[in-house]
């Protein structure tokens, strides 16, 4: 097992600031250095040999390919015994890139699962594909990911293709799967490139754990450095009780002076990001957070337009964080508020009364804010529960739907990929127009074509559980 690296010594018993910046810049550039030698390696030892054409969304016939690796699909679905041929022999060859990869490659093996999905049902969309793949190269930064492995893993998966499909595979069609790889990997390369200029992951330390349900915690981190994010968006999340293994929570502050950020967490069960965060990390502790991503934020340019928010268990995060920005809006030169600042109409819901957590800041904000509108909606089973605050009981999606007229409203819609996925039907049914609704990315993008089975876990739920 590899032992980690001490930090270097020091003339002084305390290192200086500036000597650690150096020692850190150098490296970074080092480790350009060293890549930049690879690819010369790999460029002369390639001389001689036909150099693989460059695939690119406008060259890149990905519907003969498609209809290829459909036609002999099913020599290696169900994909777990493809994936876990794959890793073996990756693995067995290159033994150093295990340590890329978390302890425990459950996840890791649905992730690839469902992008073999994603890949083989779109890529008769190339310009689709390839923009999918340029943000996943970018966030691969923060695992340490270089041009070189992609190369492990195009031999590692012909390797694995063989041994699954047997006696009827065909060279053809181990070739059409070799040039979708190296179209999706062209792109990854591209993103990640793209993003040189920014740190592959920033480092936080907790200021603050919370525990507002047993199963529930709000932490808080002090970022190291800046960190570019805005209200409403998501960050992964690494902690160092499990290296490698990154998960997305929504951001549930908006950016602060001071560079405290938060996260409501739910552990979604035992072994996992989540439960290491809810249960096992505490004040001092150190986090990683990748960059920001997701485009459920407040447009620039209207201040005035009616706002419709709706916030499901700990999608109350991304919700909060942009109330906080509407706040921040509505107050003028001198802290004097704007003569035209829009309403926003809240719903928030939850199982019971006992759930919703963060009770005390929604009331805060509720008396503070004249033009913002509060309704809490509880399940069925807990009618009887009120306190004489405005509340409403059922389903969140018909709650909403029900309340008005919300055709001239910009929404925003955060919690569980059912409830949004309800909530977002309902809308368009009462006549709002779609490009009108933001919400968190759900389902996931790469999820399994209809009729197939999920092989999502439990542990990358939306917003609050891990993504």
């Amino acid at each position: 097992m590899q032992q980690p690296r001490q930090p270097a010594r020091s003339t002084s018993s305390v290192p200086s600031e500036r000597s650690a910046v150096v020692t850190v810049g150098g490296e970074y550039h080092a480790l350009l250095a060293r890549h930049d030698a690879m690819r010369l390696r790999r460029r002369i030892l390639g001389q001689g040999r036909a150099p693989a054409p460059d695939l690119t969304a406008t060259t890149y016939d990905g519907a003969a390919d498609q209809r290829l690796i459909t036609q002999y699909l099913d020599l290696v679905t169900p994909f777990g015994e493809l994936i876990a041929h794959l890793y073996d022999e990756m693995f067995a060859r290159w033994p150093y890139l295990r340590s890329l990869f978390p302890a425990s490659m459950d996840f890791q093996r649905a992730h690839l699962a469902r992008a073999f999905w994603y890949l083989i049902e779109n890529l008769h969309r190339p310009a689709e594909v390839a923009a999918y793949f340029r943000q996943l190269g970018h966030d691969h930064r923060k695992l340490g990911v270089r041009p070189v492995h992609y190369e492990a893993f195009e031999a590692a998966l012909c390797a694995a293709l063989r041994r699954t499909a047997g006696p009827r595979w065909a060279e053809a069609v181990e070739q059409a799967w070799v040039r979708m790889l190296r179209f999706a990997v062209g792109s990854m390369v591209e993103g990640a490139d793209a993003a040189l200029a920014e740190p592959p992951c920033w480092q936080g330390t907790v200021t603050a754990h919370e525990r507002r349900r047993p199963d529930l915690a709000v932490l808080r981190i002090r970022m190291h450095e800046p960190y570019p994010y805005r209200a409403g968006q998501y960050a992964a999340v690494e902690s160092p009780l499990m290296p490698q293994a990154w998960r997305h929570y929504s951001l549930a502050t908006a950016p602060r002076p001071d560079g405290e950020v938060a996260f409501h967490v739910r552990q979604t069960g035992s072994g996992g990001v989540s439960e290491a965060l809810v249960s096992r990390t505490g004040i001092g502790d150190t986090l990683r957070l990748g960059p920001a991503h997701g485009t459920m934020t407040l447009p620039d340019e209207e201040h005035s337009r009616d706002l419709l928010m709706v916030a499901g268990g700990t999608g109350w995060a991304p919700v909060k964080a942009l109330l906080e920005e509407w706040a921040g809006r509505r107050r003028g030169a001198g802290g004097l508020p704007l003569r035209r600042a829009g309403r926003v109409h809240l719903f928030v819901g939850a199982r019971s009364r006992a759930e919703l957590y963060d009770a005390e800041a929604l009331a805060q904000l509720a008396a503070r804010h004249e033009r913002l509108r509060v309704v809490r909606v509880l399940d069925e089973d807990a009618v009887g529960e009120g306190d004489g605050r405005l509340t409403e009981y059922g389903p969140l999606a018909e709650a909403v739907a029900r309340d008005a007229q919300w055709s001239g409203h910009l929404a925003f819609v955060s919690g569980p990929a059912a409830m949004v996925g309800a909530t977002v039907a309902r809308l368009t049914a009462v006549g709002m127009p779609a490009d009108r609704i933001r919400h968190d990315p759900v389902p996931d993008p790469v999820a399994p074509p209809a009729g197939r089975p999920a092989v999502c876990p439990a542990d990358e739920a939306v917003t609050g559980a891990a993504r």
